[in-house]
Parts: C-alpha cells; sequence; structure tokens
C-alpha cells in the first residue's frame, strides 16, 4: 500500500496526486462503484475507516473520510492518500481547520468519483436533517447510527423521523435484519392472530423501538418495548390465541424460537459488525419504504 500525506493542500492539489499514484501503481478507477464519505470525530477515525475499508472490499469504492477539527484555527486541508492491495479501491483521509469546517462540501465535492453515487455515513453524532446538511446533500443515501448519539439514540429516532427524505437510513435499522428475516420466517406456517406483543432489549437500545413500530404496522397489534440487562436486543414475544410465540437470544451468536405445538429450535442469530451493517446498506440506493415507515410510526408514539 502506498500512502501519501499533503500538508496545507487544495481540492485541487488531492486529485493531480491521486491520479498520478494510480498511474504509478497500475491501479485505474474504473473498477470503483461509488464514493463513501466518511464524517467523523479525530476519535471515531480509526474504527470508522477500519469498518468502511472491509464494507468496501464488497463495494469497491472510494473512501473519503472528513475529520473537523479546531474551528478556531488559521485555514487548513491536510490529507492523508491511501492506494494498494490492502485498500480496496482509494482512501483520502482529510482534515479541516479554521472556517473551512464549515464548507466541508467545498473540498469533498471535487473529489467525488464521476458518474457513480454517493453514499455519506456518520458513525456518531449527525445532523438533525441529513438530506440538508452541506455532505448530505451530495449523497444519495444517508446513513446515520442512532447508537452514536450519547442519549443511546431513541430520542435521535424522533429527529430522523421528523427530518426524513428518501434516502435516508440507519444502522439501528440494519441491525434489525436477520431478526425481521426470522420472525417473517416464522409466520411461513400459519399461528393465528397475534394479539399483543413485547420487544426486549437494553435499556434505550435504539433498534427495540424500531423493531417493535415495525411488527406493530405488520401484525396490526400492540407491541411494546420492555428493559432486560441486554446486551442488544434479548428477545421478542408475541402472545397468540393457542400460546406463544418467541425468539429469544442468549448470547451473540445463537437464539430460541419457540412455537406453540412445535418443539424448540435453535437458530443463528449472530451480532453483526459494523462493516457488515454498512456494506448491506451500501446495496441498495434506492428508499427504504419499510424503515421510513417504521421510524415515523415509532415517532408518532414516542412519549420519552
Amino acid at each position: 500500500m502506498t500512502t501519501f500525506m499533503l500538508s496545507d493542500t487544495t481540492a485541487g492539489k488531492i486529485s493531480a496526486q491521486l491520479m498520478h499514484l494510480r498511474h504509478q501503481m497500475g491501479a485505474p478507477a474504473i473498477g470503483m462503484v461509488l464514493t463513501l464519505v466518511v464524517v467523523c470525530e479525530e476519535r471515531d477515525q480509526y474504527d470508522s475507516l477500519r469498518a468502511a475499508t472491509e464494507a468496501a472490499r464488497e463495494h469497491p469504492s472510494r473512501i473519503i473520510v472528513v475529520i473537523n477539527r479546531e474551528p478556531d484555527e488559521p485555514i487548513r486541508l491536510d490529507a492523508e492518500l491511501r492506494i494498494g492491495e490492502s485498500t480496496p479501491g482509494e482512501v483520502v483521509v482529510l482534515r479541516l481547520y479554521g472556517e473551512l469546517t464549515q464548507h466541508a462540501d467545498s473540498v469533498v465535492s471535487p473529489l467525488l468519483l464521476p458518474d457513480t453515487p454517493v453514499v455519506a455515513w456518520w458513525p456518531g453524532k449527525a445532523p438533525e436533517v441529513p438530506s440538508k446538511d452541506a455532505v448530505g446533500a451530495l449523497a444519495q443515501r444517508r446513513i446515520t447510527d442512532a447508537k452514536g448519539f450519547d442519549d443511546g439514540g431513541v430520542r435521535s429516532l424522533v429527529t430522523r423521523a421528523k427530518g426524513y427524505a428518501r434516502g435516508d437510513t440507519d444502522l439501528a435499522w440494519a441491525r434489525l435484519t436477520p431478526w425481521r428475516s426470522l420472525l417473517a420466517a416464522a409466520f411461513d406456517q400459519p399461528v393465528g392472530q397475534v394479539q399483543e406483543g413485547v420487544v426486549e432489549a437494553a435499556s434505550g437500545h435504539p433498534s427495540a423501538p424500531l423493531l417493535a413500530a415495525w411488527l406493530s404496522e405488520r401484525l396490526g397489534a400492540p407491541i411494546r418495548v420492555a428493559d432486560t440487562q441486554g446486551p442488544g436486543l434479548t428477545a421478542v414475544r408475541l402472545r397468540l390465541a393457542d400460546g406463544e410465540l418467541s425468539v429469544s437470544r442468549h448470547d451473540a451468536r445463537l437464539a430460541t424460537l419457540s412455537r406453540p405445538g412445535q418443539p424448540d429450535r435453535n437458530v443463528a442469530l449472530a451480532r453483526r459488525q459494523t462493516s457488515e451493517l454498512v456494506a448491506e446498506e451500501m446495496r441498495r440506493l434506492d428508499t427504504d419504504e419499510i424503515y421510513e415507515a417504521a421510524v415515523k410510526r415509532f415517532a408518532r408514539t414516542y412519549k420519552g
């Protein structure tokens, strides 16, 4: 892997250096399918970049990491460029100083791959309305993570719902994909009408109310959230006329599926890495209408 540092530079110089490095290494950009823009703080950049790089193994990308540093310092742009075998595409780490922190889009825009989609990801705190953010406005897909908020993220989902725009999504929703798939499969055989239910999870876990909202929307039954010791989501219990349908997870890998009149069985329900969640969201660039319905339903019923 080749790493090149540029201090007090410009977007034009960064673009020219990227082209030079590509020609030098014989690594054309035509294999890259999108640009992933990661907006994070310095303390989060290592983990965020590692997750983005892993996700890019499935979706070869130009990864642009935007780190806003000291807003009171003189205007300066520092960049770190990485191209090579260990990086499935190109990585550009940008550190912005001074007033430039308020105009990240002016730096990012010239570095976007032409004629390819743009995905923006905020691993930590995100703007209240991502689609109206300067960087978010450049993207067709905008990924936030409610877990990255100081309050655990439940209240931030209300903000996500109020400012929702086509293309928005949240990793709290992606974390539910295995749960939703398993619960949907549990209804492949007739089980009767669901009368009520409960989603059990660690206190403040943002995925729990989303799952409850989705289930309530789909089943037409009241679904509440109950706190447990965790970690994360621990169980879904649905009361039927002749018993209970439940999925309970006791570790990070396996869960038990129970249905009336049938023997319990163990099913795979592993907790997934952030890179897997980001890769999943990068697979689709259209509107996720099911997420939209779930987050808006939760926001209507939230009483926190």
